[in-house]
């Protein structure tokens, strides 16, 4: 808790179309003011000898900083329009900042000075709206939420002393740029005002940490015990050790991200303890290209014929901590930069899972997930979850329920397949890693807030879920209401050792979208009867869309395994959140690289095929876009895919892959491409 202190208390309100010149702009009074902070905190930290280092993020409350608001003189060159003021009511807007930070200090007896510096969120403006009193060229002026185009960052300093067991006081300081905000009023009658402010901040706080202590409980002590070697019994270093921070080496934890590949990872083999707390993260540099390609046109969804290489970086921390017996609550903030093909854009099976449907040329923060999960014990014989992202290890009943509730993406608990389900370890195209025809609910991110239950027994899980669709069709905002707008999916999970005498599993899934979404057929007749291009979002009506699909994963040998899926959708109204594909089947072969001596390498080939209903033929045909596509006309075909990649391992949890797609008939038109789709993915995860 603290005190923060605006740095810039000056606001200017220029007027840039319809009326321009310096003596028609505004100046309101600032409303900026020094206000507190309150928040929390959770962080991990290692030491190496006295350095002290690890990372941090946060939620903070943030007051102070608020947008002009009240009637004010007008300047004189408003006199002869009549206008002797005018009136700023603005919305409540962001007042709070998130961050994700690294940190490095140095132990010295009871305290740990650090420096710290990261990429944060929030501090944006809500709706806000102008009004000239007295006349004027037409009122009124609204303006969206303040939009940025540059980094919001925090970089400072502080101070932990460690008072008594777990506990420790925090004295910081934190510079805070929220960058620089605009808003653009507008009457929509040619006339504007640009509104830009800097939103920096001073920030002075105290604070209490609680530390967790070390990442397992022991079992037994007599597991503990025989656990120990002769490295336990070294001498105590020169060096003091930070309180407050468990040595490197403390607890049993010793598997990493890297070796649990699968959403729900088991083994039978038993472990040491439980974990209590986990960290782990992740960063991936992927870029994507394509030299020229044919094209008789190009529309505005389409994929640019000159060629075009773009590049999109992603770092994710994973935060997880056991409440209490079978609870644990997890947040992953997430920084992204970066931009899909075109946008992503183009291809209705696109080309790479790291790209969202929203890009930004500069890093930006947002927590992704941050769900509970309550897991309940039904008997039958012990499992070991193994350590990893958004997984705490430790022993559960191979009989058992749990439950999730929160945000995060419903393939993570759903269309799971081992061969093809991870964009940033294997394929990449999204209609090989999930069932193209699965439209599951999701922000424009890939995520959304939802609860699920499952029941696994001996042979067979059962899975349901509630989530909640975006606000809009392909939107930023998720749908604030429950049962507005929502999805309604269901999964049922075989298991057996039918083929090869190796595990396999087939799963049949259905899933139920309502919200207001647009009838393909009705925008068609409205366009011919109106002489304009259809447009779905002019018809949106309170609907049901149902699909479904199936999916087979099979291990050929130890070092072998295929994957099939098949899926289709009700193709009459248009796609909420995911892709226009209506129909979709895909397989394919994943090797690992025992045969070469290179047995943490992996290679894939995988094929799929895409198709639209008649209704999204004739809607695309006339013109129409959609979320992915739309190339102002369709001489329709399937679109087919074929996606091969090698994946080269350096050292644990890093390695390199390069990826080709040929994609032939982009976006269902044979009047365009193929193309031919090139990526390397540099992936680190610990």
């Amino acid at each position: 808790m603290g005190g923060a202190a605006p740095v810039n208390r000056s606001e200017t309100l220029q007027a840039v179309s319809g009326i321009v010149g310096p003596g028609y702009d505004l100046n309101p009074p600032s409303n900026e003011r020094a206000g507190v902070t309150f928040g929390a905190t959770l962080g991990y930290n290692f030491q190496n000898g006295p350095i002290v280092y690890g990372a941090e993020t946060e939620l903070n409350f943030l007051d102070g900083r608020r947008a002009p608001a009240g009637a004010f003189l007008a300047p004189p060159a408003y006199a002869a329009m009549g206008v002797g003021s005018y009136t700023l009511t603005p919305d409540p807007g962001g007042n709070y900042f998130a961050s994700l930070r690294g940190r490095v200090g140095f132990a010295y007896g009871r305290a740990l000075p650090y420096v710290t510096a990261g990429v944060a969120n929030g501090g944006w403006r809500g709706v806000s709206t102008l009004a000239l009193n007295g006349g004027g060229p037409g009122n009124p002026f609204t303006s969206g939420p303040t939009a940025s185009s540059r980094m919001k960052y925090v970089v400072g300093a502080g101070v932990d002393y460690a008072l008594f067991d777990n506990w420790s006081a925090r004295a910081e300081y934190l510079f805070l740029d929220q960058s620089l905000g605009t808003q653009v009023f507008d009457n929509g009658n040619m006339y504007d005002f640009l509104s830009k402010a800097r939103t920096e901040s001073h920030i002075f706080r105290l604070g209490l940490i609680y530390n967790l202590g070390a990442a397992t409980i022991p079992r037994t002590p007599e597991t503990k015990e025989k656990n120990k070697s002769a490295d336990d019994k070294k001498p105590a270093p020169a060096w003091t050790p930070w309180p407050n921070v468990a040595e490197q080496g403390v607890g049993d934890k010793t598997s990493t991200a890297s070796q649990s590949e699968k959403i729900n990872p088991t083994t039978p083999e038993d472990t040491a303890g439980v974990e209590r707390y986990s960290f782990h993260g992740q960063a991936t540099v992927l870029p994507q290209g394509y030299p020229k390609l044919s094209a008789l046109y190009t529309g505005a969804n389409s994929l640019p014929p000159d060629g075009q290489v773009r590049a999109t970086v992603s770092n994710t921390a994973y935060f997880g901590l056991r409440l209490w017996d079978g609870g644990e609550a997890y947040l992953d903030p997430e920084i992204d930069q970066g931009y899909g093909l075109e946008g992503t854009l183009g291809v209705a099976g696109f080309t790479s899972a790291e790209a969202y449907k929203v890009g930004h040329a500069r890093p930006y923060m947002r927590f992704q997930r941050y769900f509970l999960r309550q897991t309940i014990g039904l008997g039958g014989e012990s499992e070991t979850i193994d350590p990893g992202q958004n997984l705490l290890g430790g022993p559960v009943d191979a009989n058992r329920l749990t439950f999730t509730v929160g945000k995060y993406s419903p393939p993570d608990i759903f269309d799971d397949n081992r061969y093809a389900h991870d964009g940033r370890n294997g394929f990449m195209n999204w209609s090989v890693i999930e069932m193209g025809a699965f439209d599951y609910a999701a922000d424009s991110w890939g995520y959304t807030h939802g609860a699920t239950a499952e029941w696994k027994q001996d042979w067979w899980t059962a899975r349901a879920g509630y989530f909640q669709l975006s606000l809009t069709p392909n939107d930023e905002y998720i749908e604030p209401v429950l049962f507005r707008q929502w999805e309604g999916i269901g999964e049922f999970e075989a298991r057996h050792n039918l083929l090869f005498g190796q595990p396999g599993k087939v799963k049949f899934l259905a899933y139920a979208n309502t919200g207001f979404m647009g009838k393909y057929d009705e925008a068609v007749y409205t366009g011919f009867v109106t002489g304009t291009t259809p447009d779905t979002s002019q018809d949106r009506k309170k609907r049901t869309n149902v699909g479904g699909g199936i999916n087979v994963e099979q291990s050929v040998s130890d070092d072998l395994g295929f994957f099939l899926r098949a899926s289709t959708v009700n193709g009459r109204y248009e796609t909420f959140d995911f892709t226009e594909i209506q129909r979709s089947i895909s397989g394919g072969l994943v090797l690992t690289g025992a045969s070469w001596d290179r047995p943490k390498d992996a290679i894939g080939v995988a094929a799929v095929a895409n198709g639209l209903s008649g209704s999204e033929v004739k809607y695309f045909a006339a013109g129409g876009l959609g979320k992915l596509i739309g190339d102002g006309g369709l001489n329709y075909n399937g679109e087919h895919i074929l996606e091969t990649y090698y994946k080269y391992y350096f050292r644990e949890g890093v390695h390199l892959t390069g990826d080709y797609q040929f994609v032939q008939n982009p976006a269902y038109n044979k009047d365009r491409g193929p193309a031919n789709i090139f990526a390397l993915r540099l992936h680190a995860e610990f």
